[in-house]
């Protein structure tokens, strides 16, 4: 072992992204580390402290490293990416007899093969994801036949951190497999592959000093490895990280400890391969504890510039590098600070794509000290800093609250400056706003429509017990009612109430920065679930939630919410706006809206009791994807590579982004034109589509037919199909394809209802009719 110096520390640090700017940043902190060389570095590590850019000399070329590292009397390297930890970088130093803080090629292969990791696991009961290991894509294929569950699927080698594969569907693992050991998308990498059991549940990265035998953990974070808010789009090297997370608890980090960390250096140290250095856990926190989705053998990005600044002053980051080499890692308190720390990570335009290198940018100096601006993919043109990578640059804060923390990120993003810059809004969505567990379905862009329907089911017995005179207090239905007549009001007609939002269709105004057609949506969304009730809409009320109110988009979202209730003849009586700093970010914004109205006994629909076997079914048509969908619509915008402000493939006269803001079309009108006892009942089309909203206006003995050839598609529906690969029951099941409302009719007045709806403006389609059920309540004959 090379010997371990005691007095000025002279540094050689390998690598050029964020993690290396972070390590560069609280190694220059140490009063014993005199100078640091980074090779090549970027352009924060150019003008960190103590710190000098060595571009000349490749980070895979060992024997010039050594060399380097002699002629500047350097007695401690510290390599920051895989690749040369791999390849066997610490090897060659300890032999030159240079302390470098890295494991051995040996124990290195925890992250250099993920065949060897998984095999490890096992033979000293690491708990993980059930697995097998594959060089034969023919049996691969063949094993996915035989399995149920869904999979990931890894190439062994090391990928850059994107060998990893969360496919969908059968098919999409199987094409996964071509691509990663057929089509050789990894190199080398994917000449053996690991398919093993998708976990659900919460990810959590654990940095953890060792030194062979003892080790102590940085707290553990949350990283946001994919490129879009909500956690869609293609996986990335991280956009963003917070830490500690509310779910590390010191029970479950004690768990980690006891039957993971313990056991894994505890193998390494039996199978004469002791790990030395910083070891990567990721983990997924199931519902049965946590399992071990990989280890990687470094500090990870962006873990490393979200933890590094929870460390105080006190805590010499070069003093803790040595004491693992030196084995005495038990000499060392390692101190952390009792706040929090959030990062957001900067991308160039198209990232994980194909995106621009060389943009000019600037970086102004934050002046709260708290905030840290980290350098990843920027290089110095003379004095110009220019991108030079995906990752392009990180913000990174530290606070007493998380919420702080997140919001001091975001403050430290808006000092960075360059064309095309890309950010996600959300960063420690999880811990701040929770939300439902996520399952190309819709289930799988995060929205769970059985889960939905378990919910009504789990509540109906107390929404129930508030049963008063007047009001039946079930649910399920479009709207609530409340019998004026017998509420205690005589001769009142019954009042109908509806509640909606718009939903993630936002998402796509506020990266529009176009707020007038989400107003009417809103408008849409309620008023359409009143009138399939026969209910004529009297008045509307609004909910603005934001975190710092921007006068501009508000109004504009408001005078939208105002022209949707002109259209549907109802008076905007009132609303609320409220600003949440911390709930929400930048310019981000929901709102919810209300409307009421009012129904005769003797025009309540629907009439179930007058369906019968052979009643028609008529289609109103929409004007487009309407307001539900959006979380599916954005997934597949995100896989297909198709930015907002691109022309719509559907429709290259307009863009994307400007295509999918068309508002939800208002039937009131029209539908309440038609003569009293046209109708024996109408289903708005929303969440559910064609599946799931038939059902709630006809009798649960009859089901309705309906024929998918019996209309055209708008051409939005046909992309989103085959751009997504989207089944025709998941697309009937999300979408409204083209038909926003169903009405039932007998089918002696179809033609007329037909023709009526006509002259007032309305395109109709007759989808098919009522039929005896069987099984579901809707049958769909054909396919798109």
């Amino acid at each position: 072992m090379a010997a371990v110096p005691e007095g000025p520390v002279r540094i050689l640090l390998i690598g050029n992204g964020g993690r290396e700017h972070a390590l560069a940043w609280k190694l220059s902190q140490s009063p014993r580390v005199e100078s640091i060389l980074v090779a090549p570095g970027n352009g924060g590590t150019a003008t960190c402290p103590k710190t000098t850019n060595v571009t000349d000399v490749s980070p895979d070329d060992f024997p010039a490293l050594v060399a380097l590292a002699r002629a500047n009397s350097v007695n401690l390297v510290v390599p920051g990416p895989e690749a040369p930890l791999v390849a066997g970088i610490a090897k060659h130093f300890h032999d030159a007899g240079i302390p470098c803080f890295g494991p051995s090629p040996e124990a290195a292969r925890l992250e250099g093969s993920k065949t060897y990791s998984k095999d490890f696991m096992k033979r000293h009961n690491i708990p993980t994801a059930a697995y097998e290991n594959f060089s034969d894509p023919e049996k691969a294929l063949a094993y996915l036949d035989s399995v149920s569950h869904n999979v990931v699927i890894k190439a062994t080698g090391i990928a850059a951190g994107k060998g990893v594969i969360i496919p969908s569907t059968k098919e999409e693992a199987k094409a996964a497999v071509k691509e990663i050991m057929v089509d050789k998308a990894f190199g080398s990498a994917g000449d053996e592959i690991v398919i093993e059991e998708f976990l659900e549940g919460q990810e959590l990265s654990i940095l953890t000093f060792c030194d062979g035998t003892n080790f102590q953990s940085l707290p553990a974070a949350q990283d946001h490895k994919r490129i879009f808010d909500g956690d869609l789009g293609p996986n990335t090297g991280g956009m963003g990280c917070y830490a500690p997370t509310p779910i590390s608890t010191p029970e479950l980090m004690d768990l980690v400890n006891r039957e993971i960390l313990e056991p894994t250096f505890r193998g390494m140290r039996r199978e004469r391969n002791p790990f030395v250095g910083v070891l990567f856990t990721g983990l997924m926190i199931t519902k049965d504890g946590p399992r071990v989705l990989e280890y990687n053998v470094r500090f990870g990005d962006p873990e490393t510039q979200t933890v590094l600044p929870l460390l105080p002053a006190s805590t010499d980051l070069a003093d803790v590098m040595l004491c693992c080499i030196s084995g005495c890692l038990d000499a060392v308190d390692l101190k952390v600070e009792d706040k929090f720390s959030a990062t957001v990570v900067v991308a160039s335009g198209g990232y994980p794509g194909s995106y621009a290198k060389g943009t000019p940018m600037t970086v102004r100096t934050p002046s709260s000290p708290s905030i840290n601006i980290f350098h990843a993919g920027t290089a110095l043109d003379g004095t110009q800093l220019k991108t030079s990578g995906g990752r392009v640059i990180a913000a990174s804060a530290v606070a007493s609250t998380l919420e702080s923390a997140v919001s001091e990120a975001y403050a430290g993003v808006s000092h960075i400056e360059f064309e095309g810059k890309f950010y996600r809004k959300d960063i420690a969505h999880r811990a701040l706003r929770p939300v439902a567990s996520e399952g190309l379905t819709y289930a799988q862009a995060g929205v769970s429509i059985d889960a939905g329907n378990a919910l009504v089911e789990r509540i109906r017995a107390a929404v129930s017990s508030t049963r008063r005179p007047g009001a039946d207090a079930e649910i399920g239905g479009f709207g609530g009612e409340l019998d004026l007549s017998r509420a205690g009001f005589p001769g009142g007609p019954i009042l109908v109430g509806a509640i909606d939002g718009v939903g993630t269709k936002l998402m796509i105004a506020q990266a529009m920065d176009k707020h007038d057609t989400v107003g009417i949506d809103l408008v849409a969304m309620n008023v359409n679930d009143l009138v399939v009730q026969g209910a004529e809409p009297l008045m509307f009320m609004d909910y603005y939630g934001c975190s710092k109110l921007d006068v501009a988009s508000a109004a504009s979202f408001v005078e939208g919410v105002a022209k949707g209730c002109a259209q549907a003849g109802c008076a905007l009586v009132g609303g609320e706006t409220a600003e949440m700093p911390g709930l929400y970010h930048g310019k981000d914004y929901d709102a919810a809206g209300a409307a009421v109205g009012t129904v005769t006994a003797d025009s309540r629909l629907p009439r179930m009791d007058d369906m019968t076997e052979g009643d028609v079914i008529l289609g109103l048509a929409s004007s487009g994807v309407h307001s539900n969908g959006f979380s599916l619509v954005r997934k597949i915008l995100s896989r297909a590579g198709l930015a907002l402000t691109d022309p719509a493939p559907w429709d290259p006269s307009i863009s994307a982004g400007e295509s999918l803001l068309t508002p939800t079309r208002i039937y009131v009108r029209s539908l309440l034109s038609l003569p009293k006892g046209s109708l024996k009942g109408m289903a708005h089309i929303t969440g559910g589509g064609l599946l799931e909203n038939p059902p709630r206006t006809i009798p649960s003995h009859l089901a309705a037919e309906i024929d998918l050839q019996s209309w055209n598609r708008l051409p939005v529906f046909e992309w989103l199909q085959k751009a997504g690969g989207v089944s025709d029951v998941e697309m009937a099941r999300a979408f409204n394809n083209g038909v926003g409302m169903i009405l039932v009719v007998g089918a002696e007045k179809a033609e007329e209802v037909t023709k009526g709806l006509e002259a007032l403006g309305e395109k109709v389609n007759r989808l098919g009719r009522l039929v005896k059920r069987e099984g579901e309540g809707v049958v769909l004959l054909n396919s798109f």
